[in-house]
């Protein structure tokens, strides 16, 4: 895969002053923000038997505690961004972590799986408000190689979410029922709230874009029309995907493929953790030394390998018998490698989206995002179902999302070349 820097309009950057270096405070709060999404997904999945027996509800029905989840979040993510863009950033983040505590404490007294999934929903409308505004401060404070710095800073503290979640969601039942899941994770929300009312105002009041319904409309239309945005978000959907599919489908992958319990669920994210970790960790070293785009290329074709490793991997395997085996290690080792691959992508891909609108990057940040929370609604509702039947369907599964991703950035790539008579 070739690469080219994508070209950013003249005027690239917004009044707002750049600050030389992120703090340790900074950067532990935006990964905070970060986190709320992997805590409200992961933490629940020990937590699904025990609600099943509680509420009568089959494998596929408890999957939409997470699809619906995901879908509301993707439809209102359309929107966190131009609001913020309008309101400033720190106002939509605080306000949309109120509504999703009053949304999380409200599951603990949920009577029946209907309510709590109504509950889900209005996690999902909420909690973007916080992750993708939070992506946005990031650019509206640091530009160039900082900016990358610090957005793989939080993708280092993120990574660890996916994978302490679920742990802390089985130590969590040992206290009770599910219900004590929903309230720690609402525990969680406090604290992030309170560390997000110590942040600054990113967009000054003279850089804000009018609050009306058709202005708001506008900046979607105009940031959706973009050939070179629907490239990048969808190259950066389908390859978070090759994933994210993993974890969508961490519960029949843990309890009924690997024939594990519910405080076994570290098995597969303590890989996935470690990919993510090492990956992040390497971008923030390339933020001077590589082009981002470039990075970029390197990261999707390592997620094609990955895969294929994985692939090859789980087809030697001998059938899995439960408890700890050489099986059972090479089951989890591929998806640590499409981690570490998928890592080196999601830091520089994120930023390259910023900057194609950045007098509108809430609205690119929610565009941005609206397409890969789609896909992901999709593979916790519909697709994880289907392809944990084995291991082998799973891992060609995620080799097909690599493969999309990477060739979804080789059509972005080379029509920048062409635009630029390369």
């Amino acid at each position: 895969m070739d690469a080219v820097s994508t070209p950013l309009p003249a005027s690239h950057s917004p009044s707002t002053p750049q600050r030389r270096q992120a703090g340790a405070r900074l950067t532990l709060t935006l990964a905070s923000l970060a986190m709320i999404g992997p805590f409200t997904i992961d933490t629940i999945f020990p937590a699904f038997t025990r609600i099943g027996a509680e509420f009568g509800g089959d494998e596929v029905a408890l999957q939409q505690l997470i699809s619906a989840y995901l879908a509301a979040f993707a439809v209102m993510s359309i929107f966190h961004g131009p609001l913020s863009d309008a309101l400033g950033r720190k106002t939509v983040m605080i306000g949309g972590l109120v509504i999703y505590l009053i949304g999380m404490f409200g599951c603990v007294l949920a009577p029946n799986l209907e309510s709590l999934i109504l509950l889900r929903v209005l996690q999902g409308m909420s909690a973007g408000a916080a992750t993708i505004v939070s992506r946005v401060v990031i650019r509206d404070m640091f530009s160039g190689s900082e900016a990358q710095r610090l957005m793989a800073r939080v993708m280092m503290i993120f990574s660890v979410a996916p994978a302490i979640a679920p742990i802390l969601g089985g130590w969590l039942l040992l206290l009770g029922d599910w219900r004590w899941v929903f309230a720690g994770v609402g525990m969680y929300g406090v604290v992030v709230l309170i560390l997000t009312t110590r942040l600054p105002e990113t967009l000054p009041p003279e850089e804000r874009s009018p609050m009306r319904i058709r202005s708001l409309l506008a900046s979607l239309v105009h940031v959706g029309r973009s050939p070179m945005m629907l490239r990048i978000a969808g190259a950066s959907a389908f390859g978070f995907a090759a994933q994210f599919v993993f974890i969508a489908g961490a519960s029949p992958l843990v309890v009924r493929l690997l024939g594990l319990g519910e405080q076994d669920f570290w098995v597969l994210f303590v890989p996935l953790i470690i990919g993510m970790i090492s990956g992040a960790w390497l971008v923030g070293r390339a933020a001077n030394l590589m082009d981002r785009s470039r990075l970029i290329s390197l990261g999707f074709i390592g997620a094609v390998l990955a895969a294929l490793v994985n692939l090859g991997l789980v087809s030697l395997a001998p059938e899995y018998g439960g408890g700890l085996s050489w099986s059972l290690l090479l089951a989890v080792v591929g998806p640590g490698l499409i981690a570490f691959a998928v890592a080196l992508v999601f830091a520089p891909i994120q930023l390259e989206v910023l900057d194609l609108f950045p007098h509108q990057r809430g609205a690119a940040a929610s565009l941005g995002t609206f397409f890969g929370l789609v896909l992901n609604a999709l593979l916790a509702g519909a697709v994880a179902p289907l392809v944990t039947t084995n291991l082998t369907v799973l891992a060609l599964c995620s080799l097909s999302f690599a493969a999309l991703g990477g060739a979804l950035w080789v059509w972005h790539v080379r029509a920048v070349r062409r635009s630029m008579g390369v």
